[in-house]
């Protein structure tokens, strides 16, 4: 079982700011956020994050991981 975890906008958006997902074998990032969110594409500006490290979407996940989006932040 892996956690998923959506921050700032994201959270509001998808309704939801985390969720429990089994899996069976290594996925990728992007991998795991098609099986959570079919409907919705990773934005390439999306930052994410396994086990509180930065990591690009090829980064392989696994059993007991944490994974996190960020929605791209901008200032001024």
């Amino acid at each position: 079982m892996i956690t998923l975890r959506y921050f700032a906008s994201l959270k509001e958006a998808l309704n939801r700011s985390s969720e429990q997902l089994n899996i069976v074998e290594p996925l990728t990032v992007l991998d795991v956020w098609q099986l959570a969110n079919p409907d919705l594409l990773l934005a390439e500006n999306m930052l994410t994050a396994v086990n509180m490290d930065y990591v690009p979407r090829t980064h392989f996940v696994h059993n007991g991981d944490e994974v996190a989006f960020f929605p791209p932040v901008t200032g001024g």
